[in-house]
């Protein structure tokens, strides 16, 4: 089997899909699973070595509070050649744009999966424009199996007549562990929360530093660590300045493996996003380094956190209700630790492994559907 893993999101940014993709190609990789991965260029000095085709051209654009890419290829005789070239069994997309998605589908001989990350109906983009209704009809004329990472990404799409399913987003257990590292560079003696993502609208950072605010005045020993970049960072250090916050420290972005000793030398960790969230790989990760995790109720985080008792969840764009939820973990230690111990059992049914299992299987029944209505 030959399998094509497309993206429409440059891998430029970090991002859900790639680290999505990235980690699939890698259990692939470990099963002698022939695969490549697709994705758009932003930049022309991008190179990722034989495993990644950069084709088609990747616009940066910012849609409802986030960030996003227009993509399309100008040169539709590029998609010819490489799909005669690798003669893919299967070509899995990873959700779905317009142009570029469609530029390729419809050239596709191959099998077409789809794995719907985002929540359609939380776009209201999408919802306005029309554009879902026509994004529907396409992927029930085209694709050949559907998949979600959460339930609702599949909510609308009743009426697809093809396999569909559930798999969610995976984390690699073997870097992602409490055994990794701590942080060298800070001293202890602090409470440490920490927040990974973006720092844009839907990520909602702005609610956790007013949370913060509030708790300052409660407790002594806090330090909290936010991890990324985006177009509100100037807002929320000036936030910080302008407030007098004490021990924030914006720290940037970070590779995977800077990362895990961030999670590791946290106490708690934070995800006020506040809106399209359909998964919280995030909260994967702080689980499988048996951490406490802590997020608004969006839709997305509701699902996800509604059988597991590794987390809390505050009302949304509530930062008084934020800093109850964390100011009790704050205060119970025992409770931080059970947590933890729960984090780390859950997140077991997250590993690549089981994704990959489960991927694959989902592969071999779409082709015996699809074979079958040939036949018929």
């Amino acid at each position: 089997m030959k399998v094509a893993l497309i993206t429409s999101h440059s891998l430029i940014n970090p991002g859900g899909v790639k680290r999505h993709i990235l980690g699939l190609k890698e259990e692939f990789k470990k099963r002698g699973v022939y695969s490549k991965i697709i994705a758009p260029r932003r930049k022309k000095s991008e190179n990722y070595g034989e495993d990644v085709i950069l084709l088609g051209t990747a616009f940066p654009v910012i849609i409802g509070g986030t960030q996003g890419d227009f993509v399309i290829n100008f040169n539709p005789l590029a998609i010819d050649r490489v799909l005669k070239k690798e003669k893919f069994d299967v070509l899995h997309f990873h959700n779905f744009t317009f142009a570029s998605t469609w530029q390729i589908l419809e050239k596709s001989n191959s099998l077409n999966i789809l794995t719907v990350h985002a929540n359609p109906e939380g776009s209201k983009f999408l919802s306005d424009s029309g554009l879902l209704a026509l994004w529907r009809k396409i992927i029930g004329f085209k694709i050949d199996g559907l998949i979600g990472v959460a339930p609702l990404c599949l909510k609308g799409f009743e009426n697809f007549k093809g396999p569909k399913t559930i798999i969610p987003n995976g984390i690699n257990l073997e870097e992602f562990n409490p055994k990794a590292l701590k942080l060298k560079k800070f001293p202890g003696g602090k409470l440490n929360l920490l927040f990974v993502g973006r720092l844009e609208e839907r990520k909602g950072l702005i609610y956790l530093l007013r949370a913060y605010q509030k708790l300052e005045n409660d407790f002594k020993n806090l330090r909290l660590f936010v991890i990324g970049q985006g177009p509100l960072k100037k807002e929320c250090e000036g936030y910080v300045k302008k407030n007098g916050l004490k021990e924030v420290y914006f720290e940037g972005e970070k590779t995977d493996r800077e990362l895990v000793s961030y999670y590791n030398t946290a106490d708690i960790f934070i995800s006020p996003a506040i809106f399209g969230e359909s998964f919280g790989i995030v909260f994967l990760e702080a689980m499988a380094c048996a951490k406490p995790v802590i997020g608004f109720a969006n839709d997305g985080y509701k699902e996800f956190l509604k059988d597991k008792k590794a987390g809390i969840l505050a009302k949304n764009q509530d930062e008084k209700d934020l800093a109850k939820k964390i100011a009790t973990l704050i205060k119970n230690q025992k409770l931080r630790e059970k947590m933890g111990k729960y984090a780390l059992k859950e997140v077991k049914n997250y590993s690549w492994k089981n994704v990959a299992d489960r991927g694959l299987d989902f592969y071999q029944l779409c082709q015996k559907e699809k074979k079958s209505k040939i036949r018929n």
